[in-house]
Protein backbone atom coordinates (compact mmCIF):
# COMPACT_ATOMS: atom_id res chain seq x y z
CA UNK A 1 0.00 0.00 0.00
CA UNK A 2 1.12 3.54 -0.70
CA UNK A 3 1.78 5.77 2.30
CA UNK A 4 -0.45 8.85 1.96
CA UNK A 5 -4.06 8.22 3.01
CA UNK A 6 -6.35 11.22 2.71
CA UNK A 7 -9.62 9.56 1.69
CA UNK A 8 -11.07 6.12 2.27
CA UNK A 9 -14.18 5.16 0.30
CA UNK A 10 -16.39 2.29 1.48
CA UNK A 11 -18.82 0.65 -0.94
CA UNK A 12 -21.61 -0.82 1.17
CA UNK A 13 -23.08 0.63 4.36
CA UNK A 14 -24.18 -2.61 6.01
CA UNK A 15 -22.60 -4.10 9.10
CA UNK A 16 -19.18 -4.58 7.50
CA UNK A 17 -18.93 -1.16 5.91
CA UNK A 18 -20.35 0.82 8.83
CA UNK A 19 -18.23 -1.00 11.39
CA UNK A 20 -15.17 -0.37 9.26
CA UNK A 21 -15.95 3.35 9.17
CA UNK A 22 -16.46 3.42 12.93
CA UNK A 23 -13.24 1.48 13.54
CA UNK A 24 -11.24 3.82 11.31
CA UNK A 25 -12.21 6.71 13.56
CA UNK A 26 -11.53 4.69 16.70
CA UNK A 27 -8.07 3.89 15.32
CA UNK A 28 -7.35 7.60 14.92
CA UNK A 29 -7.78 8.02 11.17
CA UNK A 30 -8.50 11.73 10.64
CA UNK A 31 -8.93 11.79 6.88
CA UNK A 32 -12.08 11.71 4.80
CA UNK A 33 -14.39 8.68 5.00
CA UNK A 34 -17.13 8.27 2.39
CA UNK A 35 -19.68 5.53 3.11
CA UNK A 36 -21.87 4.57 0.16
CA UNK A 37 -25.17 2.73 0.61
CA UNK A 38 -27.45 1.58 -2.20
CA UNK A 39 -30.59 1.70 -0.05
CA UNK A 40 -32.28 4.92 1.04
CA UNK A 41 -32.38 3.80 4.69
CA UNK A 42 -29.82 4.55 7.36
CA UNK A 43 -27.46 1.58 7.88
CA UNK A 44 -29.05 -1.30 9.78
CA UNK A 45 -28.40 -4.88 10.81
CA UNK A 46 -30.25 -7.82 9.27
CA UNK A 47 -30.79 -10.50 11.97
CA UNK A 48 -33.89 -8.76 13.44
CA UNK A 49 -35.50 -8.76 10.00
CA UNK A 50 -36.26 -12.48 10.28
CA UNK A 51 -36.81 -12.37 14.05
CA UNK A 52 -38.08 -9.52 16.24
CA UNK A 53 -38.89 -7.01 13.49
CA UNK A 54 -40.64 -9.65 11.40
CA UNK A 55 -42.72 -10.72 14.39
CA UNK A 56 -43.66 -7.14 15.23
CA UNK A 57 -41.87 -7.39 18.58
CA UNK A 58 -39.51 -4.56 17.62
CA UNK A 59 -39.87 -1.51 15.42
CA UNK A 60 -37.82 -1.38 12.19
CA UNK A 61 -35.91 1.62 13.55
CA UNK A 62 -34.50 -0.62 16.29
CA UNK A 63 -32.37 -2.38 13.66
CA UNK A 64 -30.54 0.82 12.75
CA UNK A 65 -26.88 0.89 13.71
CA UNK A 66 -26.68 4.59 14.61
CA UNK A 67 -28.91 7.68 14.49
CA UNK A 68 -28.37 10.02 11.54
CA UNK A 69 -26.52 12.62 13.61
CA UNK A 70 -23.88 10.08 14.61
CA UNK A 71 -22.39 9.96 11.11
CA UNK A 72 -21.96 13.73 10.99
CA UNK A 73 -20.48 13.75 14.48
CA UNK A 74 -17.92 11.15 13.39
CA UNK A 75 -17.09 13.03 10.22
CA UNK A 76 -18.38 10.17 8.05
CA UNK A 77 -19.84 11.27 4.73
CA UNK A 78 -22.77 8.83 4.56
CA UNK A 79 -24.48 8.77 1.17
CA UNK A 80 -27.59 6.63 0.99
CA UNK A 81 -29.41 5.71 -2.20
CA UNK A 82 -26.09 5.80 -4.06
CA UNK A 83 -24.77 2.96 -6.18
CA UNK A 84 -21.18 2.47 -7.34
CA UNK A 85 -21.07 1.53 -11.02
CA UNK A 86 -17.38 1.27 -11.91
CA UNK A 87 -14.10 0.90 -10.01
CA UNK A 88 -11.29 2.55 -11.99
CA UNK A 89 -8.23 1.05 -10.33
CA UNK A 90 -5.74 2.91 -12.54
CA UNK A 91 -7.22 6.31 -11.71
CA UNK A 92 -8.16 5.22 -8.16
CA UNK A 93 -11.72 6.45 -8.63
CA UNK A 94 -15.21 5.06 -8.13
CA UNK A 95 -17.74 6.06 -10.75
CA UNK A 96 -21.17 6.55 -9.18
CA UNK A 97 -24.52 6.16 -10.90
CA UNK A 98 -25.26 9.64 -12.16
CA UNK A 99 -21.71 10.27 -13.34
CA UNK A 100 -19.83 11.53 -10.28
CA UNK A 101 -16.24 10.32 -9.98
CA UNK A 102 -15.10 9.80 -6.40
CA UNK A 103 -11.36 9.58 -5.82
CA UNK A 104 -9.92 7.29 -3.14
CA UNK A 105 -6.59 6.45 -1.57
CA UNK A 106 -7.97 3.26 -0.05
CA UNK A 107 -11.15 1.42 -0.97
CA UNK A 108 -13.18 -1.09 1.00
CA UNK A 109 -15.63 -3.35 -0.82
CA UNK A 110 -18.47 -4.40 1.47
CA UNK A 111 -21.39 -4.77 -0.95
CA UNK A 112 -23.02 -7.73 0.81
CA UNK A 113 -25.10 -10.32 -1.01
CA UNK A 114 -28.39 -10.60 -2.85
CA UNK A 115 -31.03 -13.30 -2.39
CA UNK A 116 -31.13 -15.86 -5.18
CA UNK A 117 -34.21 -15.73 -7.36
CA UNK A 118 -36.47 -18.17 -9.17
CA UNK A 119 -37.62 -15.96 -12.06
CA UNK A 120 -39.83 -18.63 -13.61
CA UNK A 121 -42.08 -18.47 -10.52
CA UNK A 122 -42.46 -14.67 -10.51
CA UNK A 123 -45.66 -14.51 -12.52
CA UNK A 124 -47.88 -11.40 -12.72
CA UNK A 125 -50.30 -11.14 -9.83
CA UNK A 126 -48.60 -13.72 -7.63
CA UNK A 127 -47.13 -12.47 -4.35
CA UNK A 128 -43.60 -13.91 -4.65
CA UNK A 129 -41.13 -12.44 -2.18
CA UNK A 130 -37.60 -12.58 -0.85
CA UNK A 131 -36.30 -11.44 2.55
CA UNK A 132 -33.19 -9.31 2.58
CA UNK A 133 -34.03 -5.68 3.27
CA UNK A 134 -35.88 -3.81 5.98
CA UNK A 135 -38.63 -3.10 3.46
CA UNK A 136 -38.89 -6.82 2.66
CA UNK A 137 -39.35 -7.58 6.36
CA UNK A 138 -42.00 -4.92 6.89
CA UNK A 139 -44.02 -6.13 3.92
CA UNK A 140 -43.72 -9.81 4.83
CA UNK A 141 -44.83 -9.17 8.42
CA UNK A 142 -48.29 -8.25 7.19
CA UNK A 143 -48.57 -11.58 5.33
CA UNK A 144 -47.41 -14.03 7.99
CA UNK A 145 -50.92 -14.91 9.15
CA UNK A 146 -52.00 -16.13 5.71
CA UNK A 147 -51.16 -19.18 3.65
CA UNK A 148 -47.40 -19.07 3.17
CA UNK A 149 -45.33 -21.28 0.90
CA UNK A 150 -41.61 -21.14 1.69
CA UNK A 151 -39.17 -22.47 -0.89
CA UNK A 152 -35.88 -23.51 0.69
CA UNK A 153 -34.98 -25.01 4.04
CA UNK A 154 -32.03 -22.83 5.01
CA UNK A 155 -31.80 -20.61 8.07
CA UNK A 156 -33.96 -17.82 6.61
CA UNK A 157 -36.67 -20.25 5.51
CA UNK A 158 -36.81 -21.94 8.91
CA UNK A 159 -36.83 -18.68 10.87
CA UNK A 160 -39.64 -17.26 8.74
CA UNK A 161 -41.58 -20.52 9.12
CA UNK A 162 -41.30 -20.21 12.90
CA UNK A 163 -42.38 -16.55 12.80
CA UNK A 164 -45.36 -17.36 10.58
CA UNK A 165 -46.55 -20.14 12.85
CA UNK A 166 -46.33 -17.80 15.84
CA UNK A 167 -48.47 -15.35 13.87
CA UNK A 168 -51.04 -18.05 13.17
CA UNK A 169 -50.15 -18.60 9.53
CA UNK A 170 -50.47 -21.84 7.60
CA UNK A 171 -46.98 -22.76 6.41
CA UNK A 172 -45.82 -25.17 3.75
CA UNK A 173 -42.04 -25.54 3.56
CA UNK A 174 -40.69 -27.08 0.33
CA UNK A 175 -37.16 -28.47 0.68
CA UNK A 176 -35.28 -29.97 -2.26
CA UNK A 177 -33.22 -32.34 -0.13
CA UNK A 178 -34.17 -35.15 2.21
CA UNK A 179 -33.92 -32.83 5.25
CA UNK A 180 -33.54 -29.09 5.79
CA UNK A 181 -29.91 -28.08 6.43
CA UNK A 182 -28.62 -31.64 5.92
CA UNK A 183 -25.63 -30.48 3.89
CA UNK A 184 -24.54 -28.13 6.66
CA UNK A 185 -25.54 -30.06 9.78
CA UNK A 186 -25.64 -33.72 8.79
CA UNK A 187 -28.70 -35.93 9.00
CA UNK A 188 -28.82 -36.38 12.79
CA UNK A 189 -28.84 -32.68 13.62
CA UNK A 190 -30.94 -31.73 10.60
CA UNK A 191 -33.58 -34.17 11.81
CA UNK A 192 -33.84 -32.15 15.04
CA UNK A 193 -34.91 -29.09 13.04
CA UNK A 194 -37.26 -31.08 10.82
CA UNK A 195 -38.98 -32.59 13.87
CA UNK A 196 -39.17 -29.19 15.56
CA UNK A 197 -41.05 -27.60 12.68
CA UNK A 198 -43.38 -30.53 12.15
CA UNK A 199 -44.26 -30.44 15.86
CA UNK A 200 -45.32 -26.84 15.32
CA UNK A 201 -47.59 -27.83 12.43
CA UNK A 202 -45.37 -26.73 9.56
CA UNK A 203 -46.20 -28.81 6.49
CA UNK A 204 -42.60 -29.79 5.71
CA UNK A 205 -42.29 -31.29 2.23
CA UNK A 206 -38.85 -32.82 1.71
CA UNK A 207 -37.55 -33.93 -1.66
CA UNK A 208 -39.88 -31.34 -3.15
CA UNK A 209 -39.52 -28.44 -5.55
CA UNK A 210 -42.02 -25.91 -6.85
CA UNK A 211 -42.40 -26.43 -10.57
CA UNK A 212 -44.92 -23.77 -11.55
CA UNK A 213 -46.88 -20.85 -10.15
CA UNK A 214 -50.14 -19.67 -11.72
CA UNK A 215 -52.26 -16.68 -10.76
CA UNK A 216 -55.79 -16.72 -12.15
CA UNK A 217 -58.87 -14.82 -10.94
CA UNK A 218 -57.09 -13.46 -7.85
CA UNK A 219 -55.95 -16.91 -6.77
CA UNK A 220 -52.37 -18.16 -6.72
CA UNK A 221 -51.67 -21.85 -7.13
CA UNK A 222 -48.29 -23.54 -6.88
CA UNK A 223 -47.66 -26.91 -8.53
CA UNK A 224 -45.19 -29.10 -6.64
CA UNK A 225 -42.82 -31.64 -8.14
CA UNK A 226 -45.09 -34.50 -7.03
CA UNK A 227 -47.95 -33.00 -9.06
CA UNK A 228 -49.94 -31.62 -6.10
CA UNK A 229 -51.24 -28.07 -6.33
CA UNK A 230 -51.49 -25.72 -3.36
CA UNK A 231 -53.49 -22.52 -3.14
CA UNK A 232 -51.38 -19.93 -1.34
CA UNK A 233 -51.39 -16.24 -0.50
CA UNK A 234 -47.66 -15.56 -0.42
CA UNK A 235 -44.55 -17.38 -1.67
CA UNK A 236 -41.19 -16.72 -0.05
CA UNK A 237 -38.09 -17.76 -1.99
CA UNK A 238 -35.38 -18.57 0.57
CA UNK A 239 -32.75 -20.47 -1.42
CA UNK A 240 -29.68 -18.62 -0.23
CA UNK A 241 -27.82 -15.50 -1.29
CA UNK A 242 -25.16 -14.79 -3.90
CA UNK A 243 -22.32 -12.36 -3.24
CA UNK A 244 -22.83 -8.97 -4.86
CA UNK A 245 -19.66 -8.92 -6.93
CA UNK A 246 -20.34 -6.06 -9.31
CA UNK A 247 -18.50 -3.78 -9.94
CA UNK A 248 -15.64 -5.70 -8.29
CA UNK A 249 -15.78 -8.41 -10.98
CA UNK A 250 -15.51 -5.86 -13.78
CA UNK A 251 -12.43 -4.50 -12.03
CA UNK A 252 -10.83 -7.95 -12.04
CA UNK A 253 -11.18 -8.49 -8.29
CA UNK A 254 -14.00 -11.04 -8.05
CA UNK A 255 -15.53 -14.16 -9.49
CA UNK A 256 -19.00 -15.65 -9.03
CA UNK A 257 -18.03 -17.03 -5.60
CA UNK A 258 -17.03 -13.69 -4.15
CA UNK A 259 -14.29 -11.08 -3.89
CA UNK A 260 -11.04 -12.95 -3.22
CA UNK A 261 -8.99 -11.59 -0.32
CA UNK A 262 -5.92 -12.79 1.54
CA UNK A 263 -5.72 -13.58 5.24
CA UNK A 264 -5.66 -9.86 6.11
CA UNK A 265 -8.75 -9.14 3.89
CA UNK A 266 -6.69 -7.47 1.14
CA UNK A 267 -7.58 -8.04 -2.53
CA UNK A 268 -5.12 -8.47 -5.39
CA UNK A 269 -5.01 -4.67 -5.47
CA UNK A 270 -2.94 -3.52 -2.48
CA UNK A 271 -5.12 -0.43 -1.97
CA UNK A 272 -8.43 -2.32 -1.91
CA UNK A 273 -9.84 -4.58 0.80
CA UNK A 274 -13.10 -6.50 1.05
CA UNK A 275 -15.17 -7.60 4.03
CA UNK A 276 -18.52 -9.13 4.88
CA UNK A 277 -20.87 -11.31 2.87
CA UNK A 278 -19.05 -10.86 -0.45
CA UNK A 279 -15.52 -11.51 0.82
CA UNK A 280 -13.98 -14.86 -0.17
CA UNK A 281 -11.44 -14.99 2.62
CA UNK A 282 -8.26 -17.05 2.99
CA UNK A 283 -8.83 -17.97 6.63
CA UNK A 284 -5.52 -19.03 8.23
CA UNK A 285 -7.17 -22.00 9.93
CA UNK A 286 -10.18 -22.96 7.83
CA UNK A 287 -8.93 -22.26 4.32
CA UNK A 288 -10.80 -20.21 1.72
CA UNK A 289 -14.34 -19.52 2.90
CA UNK A 290 -17.13 -17.00 2.43
CA UNK A 291 -19.27 -16.31 5.48
CA UNK A 292 -22.54 -14.40 5.20
CA UNK A 293 -23.38 -14.01 8.87
CA UNK A 294 -23.84 -11.09 11.25
CA UNK A 295 -20.75 -11.62 13.41
CA UNK A 296 -18.38 -12.03 10.47
CA UNK A 297 -19.61 -8.80 8.89
CA UNK A 298 -18.99 -6.85 12.09
CA UNK A 299 -15.59 -8.32 12.88
CA UNK A 300 -14.30 -8.38 9.31
CA UNK A 301 -15.30 -4.73 8.92
CA UNK A 302 -13.36 -3.80 12.03
CA UNK A 303 -10.35 -5.84 10.96
CA UNK A 304 -10.39 -4.41 7.44
CA UNK A 305 -10.09 -0.93 8.94
CA UNK A 306 -6.71 -1.92 10.35
CA UNK A 307 -5.59 -3.41 7.06
CA UNK A 308 -6.64 -0.27 5.16
CA UNK A 309 -4.35 1.71 7.46
CA UNK A 310 -1.40 -0.59 6.76
CA UNK A 311 -1.93 -3.48 9.15
CA UNK A 312 -0.72 -6.95 8.20
CA UNK A 313 -2.41 -9.12 10.84
CA UNK A 314 -4.50 -12.03 9.53
CA UNK A 315 -8.19 -12.17 10.33
CA UNK A 316 -8.36 -15.42 12.27
CA UNK A 317 -11.69 -15.16 14.12
CA UNK A 318 -13.83 -18.27 13.81
CA UNK A 319 -17.21 -17.71 12.12
CA UNK A 320 -20.16 -17.51 14.52
CA UNK A 321 -23.92 -17.34 14.11
CA UNK A 322 -27.08 -18.02 16.07
CA UNK A 323 -30.74 -18.75 15.51
CA UNK A 324 -33.91 -18.82 17.58
CA UNK A 325 -36.86 -20.91 16.43
CA UNK A 326 -39.81 -21.56 18.77
CA UNK A 327 -38.21 -22.79 22.02
CA UNK A 328 -34.94 -23.79 20.35
CA UNK A 329 -31.94 -21.52 20.51
CA UNK A 330 -28.50 -22.36 19.24
CA UNK A 331 -25.05 -20.86 18.66
CA UNK A 332 -22.65 -22.19 16.04
CA UNK A 333 -18.89 -21.66 15.72
CA UNK A 334 -16.65 -22.65 12.81
CA UNK A 335 -17.29 -23.56 9.19
CA UNK A 336 -17.48 -26.92 7.44
CA UNK A 337 -16.31 -25.28 4.20
CA UNK A 338 -16.27 -26.76 0.73
CA UNK A 339 -14.58 -29.93 2.00
CA UNK A 340 -17.46 -30.75 4.31
CA UNK A 341 -17.12 -33.12 7.26
CA UNK A 342 -16.72 -36.83 7.91
CA UNK A 343 -18.91 -37.25 10.97
CA UNK A 344 -20.78 -35.44 13.73
CA UNK A 345 -19.91 -35.99 17.38
CA UNK A 346 -22.96 -35.47 19.62
CA UNK A 347 -22.92 -34.87 23.37
CA UNK A 348 -25.99 -34.49 25.56
CA UNK A 349 -29.71 -35.03 25.19
CA UNK A 350 -30.51 -34.84 21.49
CA UNK A 351 -34.19 -35.90 21.80
CA UNK A 352 -34.64 -33.34 24.59
CA UNK A 353 -32.91 -30.68 22.48
CA UNK A 354 -30.21 -29.81 24.99
CA UNK A 355 -26.93 -30.92 23.42
CA UNK A 356 -23.68 -30.01 21.71
CA UNK A 357 -22.58 -31.10 18.23
CA UNK A 358 -19.08 -31.10 16.76
CA UNK A 359 -18.33 -31.55 13.06
CA UNK A 360 -15.14 -33.51 12.42
CA UNK A 361 -13.01 -33.78 9.29
CA UNK A 362 -10.13 -36.20 9.59
CA UNK A 363 -8.77 -35.61 13.07
CA UNK A 364 -9.79 -31.96 13.26
CA UNK A 365 -12.90 -30.30 14.70
CA UNK A 366 -14.04 -27.84 12.02
CA UNK A 367 -17.27 -26.60 13.63
CA UNK A 368 -19.35 -26.92 16.75
CA UNK A 369 -22.63 -25.75 18.18
CA UNK A 370 -24.84 -26.00 21.22
CA UNK A 371 -28.61 -26.29 21.30
CA UNK A 372 -30.28 -24.83 24.41
CA UNK A 373 -27.05 -25.45 26.40
CA UNK A 374 -26.27 -21.85 27.22
CA UNK A 375 -23.19 -22.48 29.37
CA UNK A 376 -21.47 -24.42 26.58
CA UNK A 377 -20.49 -21.76 24.04
CA UNK A 378 -17.05 -21.06 25.52
CA UNK A 379 -16.20 -24.75 25.45
CA UNK A 380 -17.50 -25.09 21.90
CA UNK A 381 -15.39 -22.16 20.76
CA UNK A 382 -12.32 -23.59 22.50
CA UNK A 383 -12.66 -27.03 20.88
CA UNK A 384 -13.25 -25.88 17.30
CA UNK A 385 -9.99 -25.96 15.40
CA UNK A 386 -8.47 -28.50 17.75
CA UNK A 387 -8.00 -32.23 17.60
CA UNK A 388 -10.82 -34.73 17.82
CA UNK A 389 -8.95 -36.22 20.80
CA UNK A 390 -10.05 -33.22 22.88
CA UNK A 391 -13.78 -33.82 22.43
CA UNK A 392 -15.83 -34.83 25.47
CA UNK A 393 -17.26 -38.33 25.64
CA UNK A 394 -20.68 -38.89 24.10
Amino acid sequence: MSQQIDRIVIIGDGLAGTNAAQSLRERGFAGSIVLLGAEEHLPYERPPLSKAVLLGEAEPDSARLHPRDWYAEQGIDLRTGVRAEVIDRAAKEVLLRGGERLAYDRLLLAPGAQPRRLPHLEVPGADVRRLRTIDDSAALKDRLAGRLLIIGGGWIGLEVAAAARRAGGRVTLAVRGALPLAGVLGDEVAQVFADLHREHDVDLRTGTTVEEVRHVEDRTRARLSDGEELEVDTILVGIGAAPDVEPAAAAGLAGPDGIAVDAALRTADADICAAGDAALHEHPQLGRIRVDHWDAAIEQGRHAAGTLLGGQEPYARLPYFFTDQYDLGMEYVGHVGAKGFDRVHLVGDVPGRVFRAYWVRGESVVAGMHVNDWDAIDEVRRLVGGSVAGLPAR
